[in-house]
């Protein structure tokens, strides 16, 4: 439901918007600073240069994909960036064997090829590949790659980075305030209570989604993660009146297929993985009770 947020604001500038974001997201982030339960974590990640450095990429990367989005909102590529978010999966499976060095399934890489097909079609019928979506799914996988190496919660992380950006985001504005093109400040009271639940837009998804990870089956989140690219696929098309031609159904059923695919891979992988865990347990705690000598 995000782009139908964004749109109401779509007279504002996308580089203020996010300054927006993160001005307004810091004060509701704050408490998670504050909790004697996250101190520790926090004193840790700044004291230590190889955590704090990915932690400062990661915020770079968070930053420009939430520009990006917010741009490819207002100027009418909803149906792109969602797009952006069903291959997000498949780019972090290339990243993964990029840079990590991670084997694929043979099933991952038949998910790779067709989704490459799917955005070969529309790069072939636009003339142009579909940049938006390219920058949104490999922005969020790299910054999903850099985060690994920080040892903090989802929630810890966002915190620390909106913390980062919230002086620069406060001396941007401020120099948007000196020449004159501020829009904040000179518009009516509505507009203004929207730019300041641009906070509670960012933060509450990223709170509900750390929360509900950690209280859900893998495979029951890896499902839930394609309902916002799906949401913004069918406001894209069906609310905003973006265009959807035979391209664009042929990319996207490809697409999807290969969504469906990678999904049912992992699942059956996590499934695989648990049972064998089941398994071993099992046989641990039965050779933990010793025979039986009961007569």
């Amino acid at each position: 439901m995000a782009p139908l947020y964004w749109k109401t604001v779509r007279s504002v500038a996308p580089d203020e918007l996010l300054a927006h974001r993160v001005l307004w997201c810091a004060p509701l982030l704050l408490p998670l600073l504050l909790r004697a339960s996250h101190r520790a974590a926090f004193a840790r990640i700044f004291r230590s240069r190889r955590t704090l450095l990915p932690l400062l990429a990661s915020t770079t990367l968070i930053a420009f994909n939430w520009y990006l989005f917010v741009y490819a909102v207002n100027h009418d590529h909803v149906l792109e960036a969602s797009l952006g978010y069903y291959i997000n999966p498949l780019v972090n499976v290339v990243l993964g064997t990029l840079l990590l060095r991670e084997r694929l399934a043979r099933a991952q890489w038949i998910a790779v090829g067709i989704a490459a097909v799917g955005v070969s079609v529309l790069t072939i019928h636009a003339g142009r590949p579909p940049w938006i979506a390219l920058g949104l799914a490999f922005s969020f996988g790299t910054y999903g790659l850099v985060r690994k190496q920080v040892a903090a919660t989802a929630v810890q992380g966002v915190a620390i980075e909106t913390w980062i950006l919230a002086p620069f985001a406060i001396g941007y504005l401020t120099f948007l305030g000196s020449t004159g093109e501020l829009v904040f400040g000179s518009v009516d009271a509505g507009t203004h209570l929207l730019l300041i639940a641009a906070g509670a837009v960012t933060a509450t998804p990223l709170i509900l989604f750390s929360t509900g990870a950690r209280r859900l089956d893998y495979s029951t989140v890896g499902i839930l993660q394609y309902f916002a690219p799906t949401g913004q696929f069918l406001l894209a098309v069906a609310v905003f009146g973006e265009p959807f031609g035979i391209a664009h159904a042929i990319a996207f059923a490809l697409i999807w297929t290969a969504v469906a695919l990678y999904t049912t891979d992992a699942v059956r992988r996590w499934r695989n993985t648990r049972r064998r865990s089941r398994s071993l347990h099992d046989a641990n705690s039965a050779a933990a009770d010793g025979p039986d000598t009961t007569t």
